[in-house]
């Protein structure tokens, strides 16, 4: 007999980004460490099949998974937080991917000449991707995208309403996280926002069982009796989800309000005590770090911090493994086109992200030129090390004109171009390069190791990808004659041996790698290329006593 599956619908009221993806990704991590086979998902309200296409001062970054699935940047968190779970394109969707499914039911003949409606149709989709995404654990948390009283929300929450009449109220549990402000003109906390957002939940159906509240001070007693009371939720199932000074907080102080003993209860699961302890000891070296370093960020959508979320988590996983506190110094690329170099000479390592377009590209090849040329540790990801390519062309091997036909598509010295056989194919998203890619590492270069396997102790390794240009193999010979090593490799069968690693051995820790590290990094198992990075810029910033490095406070 097939086991009972369990699920818990985190929804969010009041305001946008109030925290419900930390919140459940929390949640997440507390009852795994319980024993339980967690996995999680996200809905997506908004119309785009997938957020690949869309701005990042939209959306934020685009997560990428091992099967190329552009996600939300909730499914990051989740990653972070969640060990075990491996998550595919099942783990996200949106509205939009929603109603491609059932237009195309209903083209081929699949309702059987019905009027095709929201209920009972769209509806049944959703519930159908939600199952099918907690068919392989046995507890699914499931959160809603959007606030409660969005219009384009409206099928998604009338689907998990008929989920619990499905599948029996011990078997189903709402969490709607909502705000409680302090106003601190009356010197009060304020609970009428939270009646509001529940009174707009149970108008469509749902009761929560919990009520999560996000606030910048503990709720004492008083104050949770009184929002159970109009919330119609019992007093001990009302939490306080305080302001934190890392996310990694997050789930200790929501196991210090009792939270996952609640659920448990609630669905009649029998688990032992959560084992926090590597959590904890992770959480104390954020805390109390013994040394402080400062990494600059050189981009060019630094006025939206969610844009590198990955990136920027990831240098606190380095951190962590190095005791130190990385503080990230967000550098617009395109002060530095104006000559305002200073910022760089702030910071003890220099990480050039990725990204799409020409906007302020010489920037950040400045930037980079910067960082080679003072021996300050560089960190070049997918565009990051595409233009340190360019910029060693230029600068080093003589390609005065060193660019990507990206860019400069009818020039003739693009060192990261098309391969030929991506130009054979007119559709754009054809030539996209996603997901999980295998990778070889060169060992050692003039009998030592190099940065790459440094970092990794390994040969074989695999790595998620987003990105269509490649370093060009017709300028490869050049490039490696004059010093830039190839130290990554992938052999694609249509294309020929690809460039994944560049670096210089003569740096004190150089290296571009055309993958994305920072969507495998966890806190408990941080990526070694961050960890190197962060090694090498604390090494370098003691030697040359940089003033960018600072005392502990």
């Amino acid at each position: 007999m097939a086991k009972q599956k369990k699920y818990i619908f985190v929804t969010g009221g009041v305001l946008s980004s109030i925290g419900k993806g930390i919140t459940a990704a929390s949640l997440g991590m507390l009852l795994e460490q319980r024993g339980i086979k967690v996995t999680m998902v996200k809905m997506d309200p908004y119309l785009n099949v997938d957020p690949g296409t869309m701005s990042p001062f939209q959306h934020g970054e685009v997560f990428v998974l091992d099967d190329g699935t552009e996600t939300d940047l909730d499914l990051g968190h989740y990653q972070r937080f969640v060990q075990s779970a491996k998550f595919t394109r099942k783990n996200s969707f949106t509205a939009g991917r929603v109603y491609e499914s059932v237009i195309k039911k209903e083209r081929a003949g699949g309702y059987l000449g019905k009027t095709v409606q929201v209920i009972p149709h769209v509806t049944d989709q959703i519930k159908e991707n939600i199952k099918a995404a907690v068919e392989d654990a046995d507890l699914g948390i499931i959160e809603v995208g959007g606030t409660v009283g969005d219009i384009e929300g409206l099928p998604f929450l009338e689907a998990i309403r008929q989920i619990k009449n499905e599948e029996g109220a011990g078997n189903v549990i709402f969490a709607h996280l909502t705000l409680v402000p302090y106003i601190a003109t009356a010197g009060e906390l304020k609970t009428k926002p939270t009646q509001h957002s529940v009174k707009e939940l149970r108008e469509i159906g749902i009761q929560p069982d919990l009520l999560i509240c996000r606030t910048d001070r503990a709720l004492d007693k008083e104050i949770k009796d009184k929002i159970g009371l109009f919330c119609n939720v019992p007093g001990d199932c009302v939490f306080s989800a305080r302001d934190a000074d890392s996310i990694y907080d997050v789930p200790l102080l929501l196991s210090d309000e009792g939270l996952d003993d609640k659920v448990v209860e609630k669905l009649g699961i029998w688990t032992g005590r959560p084992d926090l302890s590597q959590w904890k000891a992770m959480v104390e070296t954020i805390h109390k770090p013994k040394s402080e370093i400062r990494i600059g960020i050189v981009g060019k959508y630094t006025d939206w911090r969610d844009t590198y979320k990955s990136i920027s988590e990831s240098l606190v996983h380095g951190g962590v493994a190095n005791q130190a506190r990385v503080i990230p110094v967000y550098i617009d690329s395109e002060e530095i086109e104006k000559g305002n170099l200073a910022a760089l000479s702030e910071v003890n390592g220099i990480l050039v992200p990725g990204g799409f377009g020409e906007r302020g590209i010489e920037g950040k090849i400045l930037a980079i030129e910067h960082a080679r040329k003072e021996n300050i540790p560089f960190f070049g990801i997918c565009l990051g090390m595409q233009l340190a390519v360019i910029e060693y062309a230029r600068h080093v091997c003589g390609l005065k004109n060193a660019n990507s036909a990206e860019f400069k598509p009818e020039n003739d010295q693009n060192v990261i171009d098309l391969m030929d056989s991506q130009k054979e194919v007119k559709d754009l998203g054809g030539t996209m390069r996603l997901g999980a890619y295998p990778c070889t590492v060169l060992h050692k270069h003039n009998g030592k190791n190099t940065h790459a396997y440094g970092a990794y102790q390994k040969d074989k390794i695999s790595e998620r990808h987003r990105h269509r240009y490649e370093v060009s193999n017709h300028f490869r010979a050049r490039l490696e004659e004059n010093g830039l090593l190839v130290s990554g490799r992938y052999i694609d069968p249509k294309q020929g041996e690809l460039v994944e690693m560049v670096e210089l051995p003569n740096h004190p820790w150089f290296l571009g790698c055309q993958f994305h590290p920072e969507l495998l990094s966890r806190p408990l198992d941080p990526h070694p290329l961050f960890v190197q990075f962060i090694k090498a810029s604390l090494a370098a910033s003691k030697a040359t006593k940089q003033p960018g490095l600072k005392g502990i406070k």
